[in-house]
């Protein structure tokens, strides 16, 4: 296997592992990077579905740091807890807008939505509702407990979630300002969208294992352990540092550097320095 190839993979985890929890946009940042690195389907195999494959790395950071209440669910679930039913209950309504929206137009939304306009105006339109979300009176909390999410209010981050299947929007930001603008306080918004990130990134990987298994090689083995690997490391680290983050802050950073990416968008686009339909 080559070493430059690996490195490369190294390098796509560590971004996926960045970017995947934080609302700016996973699939945005990947694009550039594996342009910029020349780690694309044009020069990789199956780079696409790397890039898919590689959030399963981020999803057991998410399970391990959250471990004891994914324990304490299960266990729930069987032994007849009430809370923890409704907990997972609140978290299968919240992951089924996605999912099957996800599945019904998926292709639909890759053929007409994959485009630099679409990808810069999501991120400059994220960062406004970031900030206008941030300008909100704390008044308007009347969430402070993941326990005490009713089933509507799953829905509602659940239809959120959804936004993100346009590309650019960003699944935690659509969760957790989703969630901010229905009520939820910012460490509930954030905290649910860790946990409906599990099945709905873990479907998204297993679905697109399946759909891409005849076109996969022993030789993709190695880049795709490398990449989860990155990926779960750097998650790890970045999932413990934004629940110590948002304790003291807000997302007003982020809007403004969503802002600025987009921009950066456009720029790359219209000098031709970065292929964003590729």
């Amino acid at each position: 296997m080559d070493l430059i190839l690996l490195f490369k993979a190294a390098i796509m985890g560590i971004v996926e592992g960045l970017t995947e929890f934080l609302p700016v946009s996973s699939t945005g940042h990947l694009i550039l990077a594996g342009s910029l690195i020349g780690f694309t389907d044009a020069t990789v195999h199956s780079a696409k579905l790397f890039e898919i494959v590689i959030q399963a790395g981020a999803i057991v950071a998410v399970v391990i740091v959250y471990w004891q209440r994914v324990r304490e669910a299960l266990a729930g679930v069987v032994g007849g807890d009430a809370r923890q039913r409704r907990f997972v209950l609140n978290v299968l309504i919240g992951f089924l807008p996605a999912a099957i929206l996800g599945v019904l137009f998926n292709k639909a939304i890759k053929a007409h939505l994959f485009t630099p306009a679409v990808v810069a105006a999501t991120f400059i339109l994220g960062g406004l509702v970031i900030l206008w979300a941030e300008r909100r009176p704390a008044s308007t909390v009347r969430v402070n407990s993941v326990d005490e999410l009713t089933p509507l209010d799953a829905l509602k981050v659940g239809l959120a979630q959804s936004l993100a299947l346009v590309p650019g929007t960003s699944r935690s930001g659509a969760t957790i300002i989703g969630g901010m603008l229905f009520g939820l306080s910012r460490k509930v918004a954030t905290d649910f969208s860790f946990f409906l990130a599990i099945p709905i990134l873990i479907g998204a990987s297993v679905y697109s294992l399946w759909k891409e298994r005849a076109s996969l090689s022993g030789a993709d083995v190695p880049l795709l352990v490398v990449g989860t690997v990155v990926s779960f490391l750097v998650a790890w680290i970045v999932v413990r540092w934004l629940l110590r983050y948002i304790s003291t802050h807000d997302f007003t950073p982020f809007a403004w550097y969503r802002i600025a990416f987009g921009i950066v968008v456009l720029v790359t686009w219209w000098q031709g320095w970065i292929t964003w339909a590729a």
